[in-house]
């Protein structure tokens, strides 16, 4: 491959990597959780009298590690922050005079997360460790833990109501997850102030998330009992949909704490969902109106809002995410961090939406062109994690990388990702490894047939479960040159063994039970068919990964390698799940590139 046009390098890929979460919005201002890749670490800033300031000190960094994924990790209260600290995953609080934080809890046996508080009242979903991993829903009152909920296997999204006289949650057992079975449950106060028996308000088969009371105390969430989630709630005594698009109004809640919408009112809520792909942002008004936002922007998270304005994390296919301040008068639109420009937009190349067929279905991506390269181009496919998670129509350093080297990108939604309904999510129910391999190939076909790509250089790379997807596109199909797998899972069965509580059966809603299916694992485990792999492949494995072990990793490069296949390991002390350091992250995009590089070379492309 010749030299990239404009000298993008991984450096710069991954100095663009700053995101946000978590946005919450008080009388002394906005507040975010700020992640820059220069040091991995999470802090949290405030935007008060149109400047910010970072509040977290050096020592600290506010991530939670709750079911791993974490989220929730911070709240406002009383005068300050609460939040829970990366290393000891205790919770903190901090005021915001400067004063450092001092600690809340104090047992090394607990990780906290989804972290809330109201009246002086903390509540929190707790991750005790000893002989089994349990969890429990607690609050904190003057220093004192009280147990609001347990028995059931997972607990997330504690909220009161205004009045602090009713209390929602979601949950569920083993072995549905999050995105498939859910509860949600409510507490109410007696006249002494106690709690209430908790009630199961709707949950059967349907998933919910992001469950919000209104000012008069009537309670929503979203569900996607009609095929999309989408919101619902108490109105006029009943269990009802409110008016909404048809379209998911939320991703798979992989982390706790996300807001992707606002309830106002029984008939008005603000919310993002999507469509085609491209998010959207509106809010519904009592009358029935939608009144859209921000149309430049196509994500949309941790919506919040105050008087005058909407907060929102955004971003856009020439813009990285940005913390935005929308007036909701004028609609005119504020940047209060990030968005800097990555490249000039005549250098970006934007994502055009694809759907093509796929063996019984469709599937669902974004294609972004190489940039001054030759027609067909070099085709990299990208297989995001999860599986249930998605791509997004944003800028992505990473992807630009690629485009600017004379690569074009397909970035894939394969069946079971989110954003696209309940059942395009639940295709992919037992056939991991098929359904998501089939639309990998036949994104390739789809694209030479369109003169777009050539398929004879067609490469694959994909992180954690997009790792596996990869592996098994390699071992099962001979349509790939080489490819690249990020602590991705080379042994299904292995990982189910040692995979942590929260995954601990997502192994048998994808493939099957081991036990009673061990053929079909070994039909689909990418370590046993290493033989069948003829092409090169790169690895990159964080040490301290405890969702895919290293051993794993490590077990799939020998085996290739001992084969005569030209594999190459790249291992990072201190990383777990997903690289973090900048330096790591910039060490493996520009390895991938030029690994790809001596693909091509020594085949004479």
């Amino acid at each position: 491959m010749s030299s990239p046009a404009a000298e993008f390098c991984a450096a710069q890929a991954v100095a663009a990597g700053t995101d946000f979460a978590e946005l919450k919005v008080s009388p002394q201002g906005l507040f975010w959780n700020e992640f820059r890749p220069a040091d991995g670490a999470c802090r949290i800033w405030h935007w008060h009298q149109h400047q910010a300031r970072c509040l977290t000190p050096d020592g600290f960094s506010v991530r939670s590690r709750v079911y791993e994924y974490g989220g929730g990790s911070f709240c406002l209260g009383g005068d300050g922050l609460v939040f829970v600290n990366e290393t000891d995953q205790q919770v903190h609080t901090q005021a915001l005079d400067g004063t450092p934080p001092r600690p809340l809890t104090d047992d090394d046996s607990c990780r906290y997360g989804d972290v809330q508080c109201q009246d002086g009242l903390l509540l929190a979903v707790e991750e005790r460790h000893a002989e089994q991993v349990e969890h429990r829903l607690v609050a904190f009152d003057n220093g004192s833990r009280h147990v609001l909920a347990e028995g059931a296997d997972f607990y997330s999204s504690p909220t009161l109501s205004a009045d602090g006289r009713r209390l929602a949650w979601i949950e569920w057992d083993r072995p549905q997850q999050p995105w498939t079975v859910t509860r949600l449950m409510c507490r109410e106060r007696d006249a002494a102030g106690g709690w209430g028996a908790p009630r199961c308000v709707a949950g059967e088969d349907e998933s919910l998330q992001q469950p919000r009371f209104d000012e008069a105390g009537r309670l929503y969430c979203l569900s996607d009992r009609n095929g999309h989630w989408q919101p619902w709630g108490e109105l006029d005594g009943h269990w009802q949909p409110l008016p909404a698009a048809r379209a998911d109004h939320a991703g798979a809640p992989w982390q706790m704490g996300a807001s992707t919408w606002l309830v106002l009112g029984p008939q008005s809520y603000l919310a993002s969902w999507f469509e085609d792909g491209f998010g959207q942002l509106g809010l519904r008004t009592p009358d029935g109106e939608m009144q859209r936002y921000a149309s430049a922007y196509t994500r949309f998270r941790s919506l919040a809002l105050d008087a005058e304005r909407i907060y929102a994390i955004a971003a856009s296919p020439v813009s990285p995410p940005a913390v935005i301040a929308i007036d909701r008068h004028s609609h005119e639109v504020q940047i209060l961090a990030g968005g800097a420009e990555v490249l000039p937009a005549a250098q970006i190349s934007q994502p055009r939406p694809i759907h093509y067929p796929s063996g019984d279905g469709m599937a669902h991506g974004f294609f972004y062109p190489a940039m001054g390269g030759d027609v067909p181009s070099p085709l990299l496919v990208f297989i995001h994690g999860g599986p249930t998670s998605a791509c997004y129509p944003v800028l992505d350093p990473r992807i630009q990388y690629w485009t600017q080297r004379g690569f074009a990108v397909a970035d894939l939604n394969y069946r079971g990702s989110s954003g696209y309904g309940r059942a395009f999510r639940q295709a992919l129910h037992l056939r991991w490894g098929e359904s998501d391999v089939a639309d990998a190939c036949a994104a390739v076909a789809h694209l030479a047939a369109e003169g777009l790509v050539d398929a004879r250089k067609a490469f694959i790379r994909g992180g954690s479960a997009g790792g596996y997807t990869t592996l098994c596109a390699l071992a099962f199909r001979d349509v790939f040159r080489a490819g690249a797998s990020l602590y991705g899972v080379s042994d299904p069965e292995a990982l189910a063994r040692a995979t942590h509580k929260f995954e601990g059966d997502y192994l048998d809603w994808l493939i099957g039970d081991p036990k009673h299916d061990a053929e079909r694992y070994r039909q689909r485990t990418p370590l046993l068919h290493a033989g069948q792999i003829k092409v090169p492949v790169i690895f990159f494995q964080g040490e301290l990964d405890a969702v895919v072990v290293p051993e794993q990793t490590r077990s799939m490069l020998d085996a290739l390698q001992a084969n005569g296949i030209a594999a190459q390991g790249h291992f990072y002390p201190g990383e777990r799940h997903g690289l973090r350091q900048a330096a790591n992250l910039a060490h493996a995009l520009e390895q991938e590139w030029k690994f790809y590089c001596q693909v091509l070379k020594a085949e004479g492309s």
